[in-house]
């Protein structure tokens, strides 16, 4: 299905140098008949990060792509990650008077179990307030004494130390009205539940840049270790992912696969070591619940017994309780790179961003969103 977008895939704004794009399109083409001749079989490379997602769609990559070469929309979308569960907690929390629920916008229009959404709290009388950092948060809960104010913890190992930051914040300035629901995931776990999976396709990983800048290239080190398939951290420009899909199609080729970066403009080896310090003294690793996988053990972040006066759910006395996903919706096999929002009989339907019933469509970096705004493959 077309999307509504109308970029060119040539258009300057997305491919500032046409030669070199051109040229690396070329490479692109050869190396997947040679990595799919010494494999014998199509190459599926997944891109991690929802923010590699929109890119893909909106500079047009994914129609240029070559024949025997696809590219999987992965687990990358914090939003879209977010089980149901956890959705239904937040809602419950927001209807709870003398409560400010501070959240990114991305967050307000995801609907729990009931069909209700942050959104519709709203109109309804809840004090849901949009954030641009967890900063903002802190700030919010200074100027209102009187109520709490409880962020929600939405995101990947970029966005939990800035929530670290703020939670260390807070307790220097005894902000005692504010706290955290902690909802983070970690990348590595999820992606060994993939190549744990029988008969998974996965050829590569495009690595995500923005989490790759806080814990480095050692963390992914199991992927080509122990399970043999390539990784390349990959910047945001087209000629970006392009150069990260040759690098990933040249490790199979050669039969040597390993952890790379093409971003290195961006990423050290070592990552950030104080963003990764703050993180762990704030958090501590535990399970965490993803939308329509379950638990993966060892892929959250829950507060450390130091902070956890700061844990929302301890402090409000919420537990988890299994949801249903809306019915129809496949955000959960799209996330887990078993099929294309296309596949989905309520997409661009029942589903669009005016109307949408699955996280996927909601967010700035779902991979439904993407494929409605500029179209598929």
């Amino acid at each position: 299905m077309k999307g509504t977008g109308n970029k060119s895939a040539f258009d300057p704004s997305f491919w500032r140098d046409r030669a070199m794009a051109s040229s690396a399109l070329l490479d692109m083409r050869r190396l997947t008949g040679e990595a799919s001749s010494r494999t014998g079989r199509p190459i599926s490379l997944m891109e991690v990060c929802g923010s590699h997602t929109m890119a893909i769609a909106a500079s047009g990559l994914r129609r240029m792509l070559p024949e025997g070469l696809r590219m999987l929309s992965g687990p990358g979308c914090p939003v879209c990650v977010t089980a149901q569960g956890d959705l239904d907690m937040v809602l419950e929390l927001a209807a709870r008077p003398g409560v400010i629920i501070a959240t990114f916008g991305d967050m307000l229009k995801v609907k729990g179990s009931s069909g209700f959404d942050l959104q519709t709290m709203r109109e309804k009388g809840a004090s849901v307030r949009i954030v641009y950092s967890p900063a903002d948060a802190v700030s919010l809960a200074l100027q209102e004494r009187d109520r709490q104010v409880v962020f929600i913890g939405v995101g990947f190992e970029t966005t939990a130390p800035v929530v670290a930051g703020a939670v260390l914040r807070a307790a220097e300035e005894k902000v005692s009205n504010f706290s955290v629901l902690p909802f983070f995931k970690l990348v590595p776990p999820a992606l060994e539940l993939l190549l744990k999976a029988p008969g998974h396709n996965i050829s590569g990983f495009m690595l995500p840049g923005h989490v790759s800048a806080v814990i480095g290239l050692d963390p992914y080190r199991f992927v080509a270790d122990k399970y043999s398939v390539p990784c390349v951290v990959t910047g945001f420009e087209p000629l970006d992912i392009v150069a990260g899909v040759n690098m990933l199609l040249r490790q199979i080729v050669s039969g040597r696969p390993s952890v790379e970066s093409e971003y290195g403009r961006a990423v050290r080896t070592g990552g950030n070591p104080r963003a990764v310090e703050v993180m762990r003294e704030v958090f501590s690793v535990t399970g965490a619940r993803w939308r329509s996988i379950g638990l993966i053990e060892g892929s959250g972040l829950g507060f450390s017994r130091a902070f956890s006066e700061f844990d929302a759910a301890g402090r409000f006395g919420l537990s988890y309780r299994e949801a249903p996903e809306p019915e129809g919706c496949l955000c959960g096999p799209i996330l887990l790179g078993k099929a294309s929002p296309s596949d989905c009989r309520l997409f661009g339907k029942a589903c669009s961003p005016s109307h949408a019933v699955g996280p996927c469509m909601v967010s700035s970096e779902g991979a439904c969103a993407a494929w409605f705004k500029y179209g598929g493959q």
